[in-house]
């Protein structure tokens, strides 16, 4: 069983990006009283490691234990990933374009999980929050509600304490999530979605595209910073991209 909004954790670490939908997720377990034991975001090599900066500040600011793993020594088993390998170039475009596949990492959300998981346990937490939600494109295989039920169960196992895994976005979109956040107060133009970790969000990449049409369907103002070099949400569309 994945744990849902419906079967609420009294407390739990959260696998945390930086990006809007962790950030939500961190606002609204606040919203309904679980206790955030840790924040757990992961160096794994990523080309946009300004993220790990942007959850540091997020963790002071609400008050939450935060800690990076530094699990970058893993960058070379990953391969040809646009996101970790430095002569792969992060491609541009929407999700559902097929060179979007080259942003996978292998196996990165176990890896992440995993990791949680030994310091909810440490930590006494009932279960592992993460942020993946029923909008997540096909793309991403660890993204799947196939992978996060076989997770869940094997994670149950794994110590003589239970530990479950917490998913409170399994029916939810981005725009949904965008929405609340903006109910929430979550400033989203601070947290950081854009592959290639520039100075600001390059706008054009598949995790920016996304973004930019979350906020432009839950018809909320996106204050996000981009590069003068990005297109307008109506030029992305006249270009053909699905927004």
């Amino acid at each position: 069983m994945v744990l849902n909004e419906d079967s609420l954790p009294r407390s739990a670490v959260a696998v945390y990006s930086g990006g809007m939908d962790s950030t939500v997720m961190l606002y609204r377990m606040r919203e309904l009283g679980i206790e955030i034991k840790g924040a757990l975001s992961v160096n794994y090599g990523q080309k946009h490691s300004k993220e790990l900066e942007v959850a540091a500040s997020y963790c002071r600011e609400l008050g939450i234990p935060h800690k990076v793993a530094d699990l970058s020594g893993l960058q070379d088993i990953f391969g040809k990933s646009s996101l970790t390998n430095a002569t792969e170039e992060v491609p541009e475009g929407h999700y559902e374009e097929d060179q979007m596949r080259s942003t996978v990492v292998p196996n990165r959300n176990m890896i992440l999980l995993a990791t949680a998981t030994s310091w909810a346990i440490s930590l006494e937490a009932e279960a592992v929050a993460y942020a993946a939600h029923g909008g997540d494109h096909a793309v991403y295989p660890d993204c799947r509600e196939a992978f996060a039920t076989a997770l869940d169960a094997a994670i149950r196992l794994c110590d003589w304490s239970e530990v479950f895994l917490y998913r409170p976005f399994v029916r939810s979109n981005k725009a949904e999530i965008a929405a609340m956040g903006e109910r929430l107060g979550a400033g989203l133009e601070k947290t950081w979605s854009c592959y290639k970790g520039g100075a600001a969000h390059c706008g054009r990449c598949g995790t920016c595209v996304e973004r930019r049409e979350a906020f432009h369907l839950a018809g909320v103002e996106d204050r996000t910073e981009y590069l003068e070099t990005a297109p307008s949400v109506g030029d992305l569309v006249k270009s053909g991209w699905k927004l």
